[in-house]
């Protein structure tokens, strides 16, 4: 019997009637000149990864309410959606224009933008104004807000805040909400810049 240790050793297949496993040209290094051997497997995922589309932020979801109960209607409407939203376990941005008048003025910039009265509460998914109480009801009802709310962050329906208790407020600490700071250099008493007019600003814990 011939021995078949030398097959590998020829230019084709020996009697044993095996082929030497030879690998593909193009998965060999050739190191000659004018050649560049190909880049690490590290440097071709970064390239991969690179040109790939970045992953979507959550889409943001903010409601205007208030916490007054002057007008009972309104503050049962914003006790309403606020229940709803929880109800999806999203996170929620919610902006009390009755503790802060920035957040007043920005809502009439945006519903004035939109030729439409000034009402609470006021509902905004990724950007786009879905409307007040009526609205969100209308959606939930037919189903149509758990599909605008996919991809929203998610958060406990049970979380509160330990810095400020769920209030999204806590007192300034460059004045202690009193609204005024002393100015040594000036030798006077001046407002603070850092706070809102109610001497508080929103709290760093738990809002964006």
């Amino acid at each position: 019997m011939e021995d078949c240790s030398g097959v590998a050793a020829g230019a084709g297949g020996g009697s044993c009637g095996k082929k030497p496993f030879q690998l593909a040209r193009s998965l060999t290094y050739h190191h000659h000149q004018g050649h560049r051997p190909p880049p690490p497997v590290v440097r071709w995922r970064r390239s991969q990864l690179a040109d790939e589309p970045r992953a979507q932020r959550p889409q943001a979801v903010v409601l205007y309410t208030t916490s007054l109960r002057g007008v009972r209607r309104t503050f049962t409407d914003c006790s309403a959606v606020r229940a709803i939203l929880r109800g999806f376990r999203v996170a929620v941005d919610e902006r009390d224009v009755s503790m802060d008048a920035a957040f007043r003025r920005e809502l009439q910039a945006l519903l004035a933008a939109r030729a439409r009265a000034f009402s609470l509460p006021q509902l905004l998914i990724g950007g786009r104004l879905v409307g007040g109480a009526d609205e969100v009801r209308q959606l939930h009802e037919t189903g149509q807000l758990r599909r605008l709310l996919d991809g929203a962050a998610g958060q406990d329906p049970a979380y509160v805040c330990d810095a400020c208790g769920g209030v999204r407020f806590v007192p300034c600490t460059g004045c202690g909400g009193s609204r005024k700071v002393f100015v040594e250099e000036e030798d006077r008493v001046v407002r603070c810049g850092e706070c809102n007019e109610n001497g508080l600003v929103r709290c760093a814990n738990c809002c964006s």
